[in-house]
């Protein structure tokens, strides 16, 4: 699997271009791409605990918990991941990126749950179009060129926000 990563250009390509190409084409084009020297696992286990003990618990921690988790990392293993770390790190960042994990790693549940109540399939996570999103959208295509978009609570896009029901 080659990573990717647009955010760079889609956020600041015009203000500050360099920065923009460092972050999409070396780090994640280059850096993120080195598996053979760590995995992707590795490699997003080792950047939510520098995340972590930083403090930094925003949107861009989200994702790379999201990441994390779709490159394999379990939920007993981010757990272990933070407790660990919340003695190095400080208890309060610890219960940050609880409150956050937490709601990752249980997603499938829920989602399960809420897929018994709608008449289309959830899908997939909808990782094309994840840069415009804040939080978690599935897509399924249905055929005829349609495709159905679900979002989770609080998913914010450019337009609208849908909130929980």
């Amino acid at each position: 699997m080659t990573v990717r990563q647009t955010a760079g250009r889609q956020q600041f390509g015009e203000f500050a271009p360099e920065f923009a190409h460092l972050n999409d084409g070396i780090l994640f084009g280059e850096v993120w791409n080195r598996t053979d020297k760590l995995s992707l696992k590795q490699r997003s286990m080792i950047t939510v605990t520098a995340l972590m003990a930083q403090g930094l618990t925003d949107t861009s921690f989200v994702h790379h918990l999201q990441n994390a988790k779709n490159n394999g990392v379990t939920g007993t293993e981010i757990a272990e991941l933070i407790t660990h770390a919340a003695f190095y790190a400080g208890w309060p960042k610890a219960w940050a990126a609880f409150r956050l994990a937490k709601d990752i790693w249980t997603e499938n549940d829920s989602k399960a749950d809420y897929q018994e109540t709608i008449q289309f399939p959830i899908g997939k996570p909808n990782d094309a179009y994840a840069q415009y999103f804040d939080g978690q959208s599935w897509l399924v295509p249905l055929g005829g060129g349609l495709s159905n978009v679900t979002f989770e609570p609080g998913c914010r896009n450019h337009w609208h926000i849908h909130q929980a029901a």
